[in-house]
């Protein structure tokens, strides 16, 4: 393996936005209506294997003594995801320093139940810091694939060199997820983030690619239920780009709004119709259950992804959960952009953030951001080009500057934040964020009406989509077309910005040291193409002690 944390450590041991409404699936008919969307969660080939690890293995959440593991094993072919029946099934763990297992150094085992639709977490703990392992569960006799996990280094540990792989807005029937094979292919990365948008709610053909299935997933209705969330969830992980990339570091993931509803708020969402569709409690709680199911993720908070990891002296990583406590989007029933009674944190986050940035003590301040936090005004962009960007953004396609789902809509929240961050001169924060479906290098400034002259109070990566439509999906243009024309409108409108691609797929590269930070943007051949080849494209940095993004013309 190549060394990921370039330290002394180291070398020690190693949307459209009006969906159709539909009517909830009724109880007494789901094993009968559910058998099909079931049977697709599986790969063909294994319905008839029991016990079997068919939607692959997963770590996540590295700490420097530990790791969170995940699996999913069916024991019976009746025991499909989603549909409450299996025994109960004794899963062992076992974890190594080699791929060989020839050095075992933790084993322990646990019951999967259909109560928890025969997922298993194991939270190892006792490991050495900044150390690649090992891991493979067994039930039955059957072993999982064997997979590589890292833990972080020490809390004290000087680190020269962090790499993460960044992506978001992985939707199914878009197209494939070419972006986790390259990443996976790299054999370089610590961890990799995941920023919200892992998977999506809506029904078969509602949202694909410029329109078309590329792949159908399942459940083929809108996700609703408990037994719905379960199937979406492992319909995804019976992909192979994205098993490829669980087999190879650990993941740090937070949600957005897909896997609730579209622009989910902690009410309801645009995309659910209460009472038709259930209640919000109701679903919500659903899909929350289903993901800390199906995700290696460990909760600081129980219901929530807002949590603290730390990579030794060199950054910390403070992940928000930016829907299960907000005010509803602005509108003209629920309120003002700027009304400060409105938040998208909620007064505990917000609160817990700002403690965070405070009384940190690395050299950098990363924050996992589900949706933009740097402030964006359309500009004058032509009419064919605004309804398109704001169907994109899921807002009113007539005379509105916002887009209202993320910190633009919030602005309150926002203010506070970069005054904490100006008046206590805290330095070197840089937001990972998501969900816009196009790639930014930002800025952040403290008042974007003068800047340049106003200061800048942090910066802001943003990764584009894996596979979600972005402008010229909408427009249904050749890709490069509408970016050439909107990108120079928005950098005028908006300078704060230093880069926007409107109209390509992808994933980012972070890197950090202590002198910089850099994104290093590379974009799919063509998100349709099981094989769709990878390119760099562009890479920006913020130099320590400036809160300014710069082009730099390498990638790591």
């Amino acid at each position: 393996m190549t060394s990921r944390y370039r330290s002394s450590e180291a070398h020690q041991a190693l949307n459209s936005l009006s969906p159709r409404r539909r009517t909830v699936v009724k109880a007494a008919a789901a094993t009968a209506v559910l058998a099909g969307p079931l049977a697709a969660t599986l790969p063909a080939r294994a319905a008839d294997q029991a016990p079997a690890f068919l939607h692959g293995v997963a770590s996540g959440d590295p700490l420097p003594d530990g790791v969170l593991l995940w699996t999913r094993v069916t024991p019976v072919p009746e025991a499909l995801p989603g549909s409450g029946v299996g025994p109960d099934t004794e899963v062992t763990w076992t974890v190594a320093r080699d791929k060989a297992f020839t050095s075992i150094v933790a084993k322990g085992s646990t019951t999967a139940t259909a109560a928890s639709d025969h997922t298993v977490k194991a939270d190892i703990r006792g490991l050495a810091p900044a150390t690649d392992y090992w891991f493979r569960f067994s039930a039955g006799g059957t072993d999982s694939p064997a997979a590589r996990t890292r833990t972080a280094p020490a809390a004290d540990a000087a680190v020269a060199g962090l790499r993460f792989g960044v992506v978001s807005c992985a939707n199914w029937e878009a197209g494939y997820f070419s972006a986790y094979r390259h990443l996976a292919a790299r054999n370089d990365l610590d961890a990799w983030l995941h920023l919200g948008d892992y998977i999506y709610e809506y029904k078969s053909g509602e949202y694909a690619a410029r329109g078309t299935v590329v792949r159908p997933h399942a459940p083929a209705n809108e996700i609703l239920t408990l037994a719905d969330y379960r199937i979406r969830h492992a319909k995804y992980k019976t992909d192979p780009d994205l098993q490829a990339l669980h087999l190879k570091a650990p993941v740090i993931a937070i949600w957005d709004d897909h896997e609730f509803a579209d622009n989910a708020w902690s009410g309801g969402a645009v995309n659910h119709t209460e009472g038709a569709e259930g209640t919000w409690t109701a679903r919500q709680a659903a899909a929350k259950q289903a993901y800390f199911e199906w995700m290696p993720v460990r909760p600081a908070v129980a219901g929530t992804t807002y949590r603290r990891l730390r990579f030794g002296k060199l950054a910390d990583l403070s992940l928000l959960d930016l829907r299960s406590f907000r005010s509803q989007q602005a509108s003209t029933a629920s309120g003002s952009v700027d009304d400060p009674n409105r938040t998208i944190t909620g007064r505990a986050q917000l609160d817990w953030l700002k403690a965070n940035l405070s009384a940190s003590d690395t050299r950098w301040r990363l924050v996992g951001n589900s949706v933009m936090i740097s402030p964006f005004s359309f500009g004058s962009l032509s009419a064919d080009l605004f309804k398109p960007l704001a169907k994109l953004l899921g807002l009113p396609q007539e005379g509105i500057a916002a887009n209202t789902d993320q910190w633009d809509g919030y602005t309150d929240d926002r203010r506070e934040l970069l005054d904490h961050l100006r008046s206590n001169a805290i330095g070197n924060t840089v937001f990972l964020t998501g969900d816009i479906h196009m790639a930014w290098a930002n800025d952040v400034p403290v008042d974007a009406g003068t800047y340049p002259l106003s200061a800048s109070a942090a910066t802001e990566f943003v990764v584009t989509s894996v596979t979600s439509d972005n402008l010229d999906d909408i427009v249904k243009v050749p890709e490069g077309t509408v970016s050439a024309v909107a990108a120079p409108v928005i950098k005028a409108a908006n300078r704060h910005v230093h880069w926007v691609d409107t109209d390509r797929h992808g994933y980012g590269v972070l890197d950090i040291t202590a002198d910089r930070t850099q994104m290093d943007y590379y974009v799919l051949s063509d998100r349709t193409n099981a094989n769709a080849t990878s390119a760099w494209v562009r890479s920006y940095r913020t130099r320590s002690g400036t809160q300014k993004i710069e082009r730099t013309y390498d990638p790591v």
